[in-house]
């Protein structure tokens, strides 16, 4: 009986919501499914490496809930089993994690009207796939009706499918043997995915001065790699685009002036 009424009452809740978000949801939902695949693999991969870390199952399963976060979760795994204090892992968790500031900063143009909670919220479930599709999908930060569904669509999604196949990853690890190279197949899935976010001169800049970054870097501590290669092509997207709006410009006021002169 309690189930029916919460389910009763989250129908409620779904139908007061208005019709535009909730078709923007189903968008978000469709947009991402392509991405799921990747997604999955890395969940399952992070389960098993928790599993087979110091970790008993009930705090790997904790960590992957209240953390949600794959990349700092494998950092501090090795920082945990040699048994440092927690600050550093949590400095670690931190560092690996300072990206997700970036992605905010990105966010805040487009949900900066909201209440500062409901904002919280949005952040806590933002993810990397999740923020390059939606700010694909919607570049400008004009509002539009749908805008904030098809986040949750998108989020929503990620959310749950990684839970889930963190969770079997966890619960399953002893079948997943070492050799297997479930790393690397992690891995491989994502490329797909970072290949098809590639469309535009910007965005291609960005990729290549990542992963420039990311192999001089590689052998820093922490996972500051990461932190350099996303700064660094934020920096390198950035100033592709700002190349690309001038040589644009210039290119238009030349035309203007041969225009002008065929005129005089």
């Amino acid at each position: 009986m309690a189930l029916v009424r919460w389910a009763a009452a989250l129908q409620r809740r779904w139908e007061a919501i208005d019709p535009a978000e909730r078709a923007g949801f189903f968008a978000g939902v469709r947009a991402y499914m392509p991405s799921m695949p990747p997604v999955l693999a890395w969940g399952l991969v992070t389960g098993v490496a928790m599993s087979k870390s110091v970790l008993t199952i009930p705090q790997a399963i904790g960590m992957t809930i209240f953390v949600y976060a794959g990349s700092s979760q494998l950092a501090v795994l090795p920082l945990l089993a040699a048994g440092l204090p927690i600050w550093t892992a949590l400095l670690t968790a931190f560092i690996v994690n300072v990206r997700f500031i970036i992605f905010s900063a990105g966010l805040m143009q487009h949900f900066g009207h909201l209440p500062f909670m409901r904002r919280v919220v949005l952040g806590v479930f933002n993810g990397d796939l999740p923020f390059v599709l939606f700010t694909q999908q919607y570049p400008s930060a004009a509002p539009q009706a749908g805008k904030e569904g098809y986040y949750w669509g998108m989020v929503l999604l990620s959310f749950v499918g990684w839970q889930v196949s963190s969770i079997v990853g966890i619960v399953a690890a002893s079948l997943f043997p070492d050799a297997w190279g479930l790393a690397l197949a992690g891995t491989l899935a994502l490329i797909p995915v970072m290949v098809s976010t590639i469309r535009s001169r910007a965005t291609l800049m960005a990729v290549a001065v990542a992963a420039v970054l990311a192999l001089v870097a590689f052998k820093l501590p922490y996972r500051l790699s990461l932190v350099i290669a996303v700064t660094g092509a934020m920096a390198a997207g950035l100033a592709a685009d700002e190349a690309a709006a001038r040589l644009q410009w210039q290119r238009r006021r030349a035309a203007q002036a041969a225009a002008d002169e065929d005129d005089a």
